[in-house]
């Protein structure tokens, strides 16, 4: 046996961990102030335990105050960075951010039927929509929000529109608790395994409850609603929570409770950076003010 075979004994050297984690795949823009976007996703996926691995959608220039350029990455080149990735490592399981264009959602949605990614195949597609600003504007043009719903809501695992989105994709306009269900069957219509519909963007509601569907029967997820203005990052690091959990083998009702804790737990430890809106925290998972 060579010496490249076998640990050296009498050394003292000891033997690596060779036993590689789950793995996830975040498939969105990259932003520029680290609170959002795969920068949130990737905090979330090494939080909860599987290694990140990203395909870049667009470049933006951002911080605390707002969005001022995006650059779009060719969609040829967003195909090729999913299919690198899951032909060599493996995907677990799959989420997507923001998709710019409806020639990136087709070719994105092409590199992940040829991998088995989505409701038809082996891996989990977790599809949060984001096509609305913080302030409810569209952040997509007409082709690429209709590529969102009529091509690639069909091949989702899972969607999770938050109410901006929901709006922008059904036309309801949700204004309490009682609508969510008329959501959900309206964004089920489009094709998706699941829907999640989150109302934190009910501010006059004292909880944040959300309504996970199947298409037949409803659950209902009730969460606390802390008095912050930061909350920069938390559909991301919801949506990716839940890909974490569904990569480490979770079904899908304790995927999304597990993802509800975290990001709840995430919002609780916000915290301000810069002149504008600050970002969800991860810390809370390595603090000492953890609650376990």
């Amino acid at each position: 046996m060579s010496s490249m075979d076998s640990t050296p004994t009498g050394t003292g050297i000891r033997p690596a961990n060779d036993t590689a984690p789950p793995t996830a795949l975040t498939i969105a823009g990259s932003d520029s102030g680290g609170s959002a976007g795969m920068h949130a996703d990737l905090r979330t996926f090494f939080s909860c335990g599987v290694h990140g691995m990203t395909a870049v959608t667009a470049v933006t220039v951002q911080n605390t105050l707002g969005v001022s350029d995006m650059v779009e990455i060719p969609p040829e080149t967003v195909a090729a960075q999913v299919e690198s990735v899951a032909s060599d490592i493996g995907v677990h399981a799959a989420k997507t951010g923001v998709l710019p264009s409806a020639a990136c959602i087709e070719a994105v949605l092409a590199a992940c039927d040829r991998q088995g990614i989505g409701r038809d195949g082996r891996t989990p597609l977790v599809l949060d929509p984001v096509a609305a600003s913080r302030n409810g504007e569209p952040l997509l043009r007409v082709d690429a929000l209709e590529a969102l719903r009529d091509e690639a809501f069909p091949r989702a695992t899972l969607v999770t529109p938050n109410l901006d989105e929901v709006r922008l994709l059904t036309g309801i306009e949700v204004r309490d608790r009682d609508q969510l269900w008329d959501a959900a069957k309206a964004v089920h219509d489009f094709g998706p395994e699941y829907v999640l519909i989150k109302s934190g963007h009910l501010p006059e509601d004292p909880e944040c409850v959300d309504l996970l569907f199947d298409g037949h029967e409803a659950v209902t997820l009730p969460g606390p609603r802390y008095s912050t203005v930061h909350t920069h990052g938390a559909g991301d690091a919801f949506a990716s929570a839940i890909t974490a959990a569904l990569a480490r083998g979770a079904p899908m009702e304790q995927a999304v409770r597990l993802g509800k804790r975290f990001v709840s737990r995430s919002v609780r430890h916000a915290y301000p950076l810069g002149n504008g809106v600050g970002p969800v925290s991860t810390f809370w998972r390595i603090s000492s003010r953890s609650i376990r």
